[in-house]
């Protein structure tokens, strides 16, 4: 199976998002690498996403030849992508690639790290922009960001998404590249209604909130900050 269930989260298992997420976690990959593989990662988490989750539906078809039914994918126009700014951006990107007529939004939303976790392994968010389309019940509802540390950053945003809609969309997934149990356990107990997505569940987080093994910044690796 593409897709498997661990209880507190779903795995995308897929071979080629394996491979790609250890060349991610490499030391030695630059930007430019790092940033094309956070794209390639996402364009696969996405086909899994159709593959393992979305329902077919039988149509018929016109060929030069002859008339034939095949399967179409259902519910394609019915996406809405959720950036977390900024380390999702590329991620996002790929997504785009599985979902090219998805409805976008972005939420620019990060942890203070000079304030550090709290004794719960919280830290504070400060959300700067929140720009979010419409939100209806036959919507699949992907919020992305390629790390899941303490779970912290992806509550707040949740917060945001859930609040702009009286909706229940038909799915809300929580898609990452690399999660901590920490975190995965943080949103699943406060928002219970998504399903958490991710190629990864690492062994844990270290005392600066950080996901051990990890891949190190997301952000600061794809676009050279540090």
């Amino acid at each position: 199976m593409p897709i498997e269930d661990r209880d507190d989260a779903y795995l995308i298992t897929h071979a080629l998002a394996k491979d790609t997420l250890l060349r991610l976690r490499d030391v030695e990959t630059e930007q430019v690498a790092f940033r094309k593989g956070l794209v390639k990662l996402g364009r696969i988490c996405g086909y899994e996403i159709i593959d393992g989750v979305m329902e077919t539906e039988y149509v018929t078809v016109q060929t030069p030849l002859t008339e034939t039914t095949g399967e179409r994918v259902k519910g394609l126009d019915d996406v809405v992508i959720i950036n977390v700014l900024r380390a999702a951006t590329p991620f996002v990107e790929g997504l785009l690639k599985a979902f090219p007529r998805a409805k976008q939004g972005v939420i620019s939303a990060g942890r203070d790290e000079d304030a550090g976790m709290d004794e719960e392994g919280e830290f504070p968010i400060t959300v700067d922009y929140v720009k979010l389309p419409e939100i209806t019940e036959k919507d699949t509802v992907i919020v992305a960001d390629p790390m899941l540390a303490t779970g912290s950053t992806m509550c707040a945003v949740l917060d945001h998404v859930l609040e702009s809609t009286e909706a229940d969309p038909t799915d809300l997934f929580v898609l990452s590249a690399v999660s901590a149990p920490d975190g995965l356990l943080r949103v699943d107990g406060q928002f219970p209604e998504a399903d958490l997505l991710t190629v990864s569940i690492d062994d844990h987080l270290d005392d600066d909130g950080y996901i051990v093994p990890g891949l190190g910044d997301a952000g600061d690796r794809a676009f050279r900050t540090k």
